[in-house]
C-alpha cells in the first residue's frame, strides 16, 4: 500500500457520531457537521444517519452538503455578493449574516424564503492563540452589542431585526464546555433583550465534544438550563469533534541526511498537506509503522527530541525552507523506506491540503467497519494537479 495517503476510520469516526448522538438525546439539541472541518462526502451516508445537517461557509460547501449529506444546510461567511446569495438560497434551509448591512442589503432576496440570523460577537476570549480568536480585539466576525444596539431603546429590540429568528455566535477552538458556560454568561450578559424573540440560538463550534476527557455533563446542563430559560432551540456545528482521532496520514521516509543533525525527508510536505502544523502551530503525534495497524497504541509514538536514543528533524519534500514537521526522538535508528504515521488528521489537515510544488497529493482511503478493508475512495493524479491551473 504505497504512501501517502490518508486512511480514515469508519468504527472510530462512529464511535465519534454516537458520542454527538448521546448530546443530541439528552438535550435534544441539533447537531451540524461543519464542513470546514471534515468534508469527506464519502462518509455522508455514515454522518446523517447521526446529525441534522451541515453548516457551510461558502456557496461550493453549501451544494457539497446539499447534494451528498443532505438534512439541514446552514450557511455564514464574513461576507456574502449577490451572486453568493442567489446560489445560498438554492441550497440552504438557514443563513447567518456577518454585518446588519450585509442583512440590509440581502434580506428581500432571503426573506420569507431561507431561516435567517446574525452571528454576534459577545466579546469574550476563551483562548490564547489570536488567528483562532473570533473575540480578539478588532475581530471582523460578528457583530458587537455596540453596533447592534446602536439607535435602540434601552432593553429594546434593534428595528433592523425584522425577520431574524435566531443569533449565532461561535468563540470556541478545540475547548471544553466550561468556557462555553464562560461565553454563554457574556451572550446573555450583552444580547439577553433579545434572546426571548428568538426561535433558536446556535452555539457554533469549537466544543472538543468527542474528547476523552471532555465534560459532556456540563455541556447537556448548559444547553438544556439555556433553552429552559430562553425558550429556544439550540444548535451546536462541531467539526473536529466530528473526525478527532478518526484518521491518520501515512507517509514514506525519501532520504536520511546531516547537517548539524540527523533529518529525515518525507514524501509529504508540511506546507501541502499539514499546513495547521505551521499556522497554528502544532506538533502531531507520529508513530513507526510496526505491524500491519495503522493505529499503534500511544507507547509507540516518537518522543520529543533528545527523549530518545535517536532524534531526526523531520521535513517535507517542497522546497518551501520552513517545510519543517518538526524535531523527534525514536527508539531506534530511522531508515529511507520507513513508514511514518500522522495522527489524528482526518479533520482540517485534508480540507485544507494544497498541490504546492506539484507533490504527489495523498490519495483517500477508508477502513471499512466490519470487515477492516481498506478501500482507495479517491487516487489523485497529474490531471488533478494541471486542472487546477490554466
Amino acid at each position: 500500500m504505497s504512501a501517502p495517503f490518508f486512511l480514515v476510520d469508519e468504527a472510530r469516526l462512529e464511535t465519534n457520531l454516537r458520542t454527538l448522538f448521546s448530546v443530541k438525546k439528552r438535550t435534544d439539541c441539533k447537531i451540524l457537521l461543519a464542513l470546514k472541518g471534515f468534508a469527506m462526502w464519502s462518509l455522508a451516508p455514515l454522518i446523517r444517519k447521526y446529525l441534522d445537517g451541515v453548516c457551510a461557509s461558502s456557496p461550493w460547501e453549501a451544494r457539497l452538503g446539499r447534494e451528498e449529506f443532505g438534512g439541514e444546510v446552514h450557511a455564514y461567511a464574513a461576507a456574502y455578493s449577490q451572486e453568493d446569495i442567489l446560489s445560498l438560497r438554492e441550497t440552504c434551509t438557514e443563513i447567518d449574516f456577518n454585518s446588519l448591512s450585509q442583512w440590509e442589503r440581502f434580506r428581500s432576496l432571503v426573506k420569507g424564503r431561507l431561516l435567517c440570523g446574525l452571528r454576534v460577537n459577545p466579546e469574550c476570549s476563551t483562548q490564547e492563540r489570536p488567528m483562532y480568536d473570533p473575540c480578539a480585539p478588532c475581530s471582523r466576525l460578528g457583530i458587537t452589542a455596540d453596533t447592534l444596539f446602536n439607535g435602540a431603546a434601552p432593553g429594546g429590540r434593534p428595528a433592523a431585526l425584522d425577520g431574524i429568528t435566531g443569533l449565532h455566535f461561535h468563540t470556541l477552538c478545540e475547548q471544553d464546555s466550561p468556557a462555553l458556560a464562560v461565553t454563554l454568561d457574556a451572550v446573555e450578559n450583552r444580547f439577553g433583550s433579545l434572546l426571548s424573540d428568538m426561535d433558536w440560538v446556535n452555539f457554533g463550534g469549537g466544543h472538543h465534544i468527542t474528547r476523552a476527557d471532555y465534560d459532556i455533563d456540563l455541556l447537556c446542563r448548559l444547553i438544556n438550563d439555556f433553552k429552559k430559560k430562553h425558550g429556544v432551540r439550540v444548535y451546536l456545528e462541531p467539526g473536529e469533534a466530528v473526525a478527532l482521532n478518526a484518521g491518520v496520514l501515512v507517509a514514506e521516509v525519501l532520504d536520511i541526511i546531516h547537517n548539524g543533525m540527523d533529518i529525515a525527508i518525507l514524501n509529504v510536505s508540511c506546507t501541502a498537506h499539514m499546513p495547521d502544523v505551521l499556522e497554528m502551530p502544532y506538533r502531531p503525534n507520529i508513530c513507526v509503522k510496526d505491524g500491519d495497524t495503522f493505529f499503534p497504541a500511544e507507547g509507540k509514538r516518537a518522543g520529543q527530541a533528545f527523549e530518545k536514543a535517536h532524534t531526526y528533524r523531520l521535513g517535507g519534500v517542497s522546497c518551501l525552507a520552513g517545510d519543517i514537521i518538526g524535531d523527534y526522538s525514536f527508539d531506534t535508528p530511522l531508515k529511507t523506506g520507513d513508514t511514518l504515521i500522522f495522527e489524528d488528521m482526518a479533520h482540517y489537515s485534508m480540507v485544507k491540503t494544497t498541490m504546492f510544488n506539484g507533490v504527489k497529493h495523498p490519495d483517500i482511503k477508508i477502513r471499512a467497519s466490519e470487515t477492516g478493508e481498506i478501500r482507495t475512495v479517491r487516487a489523485f493524479t497529474y490531471e488533478d494537479y494541471r486542472d487546477r491551473l490554466s
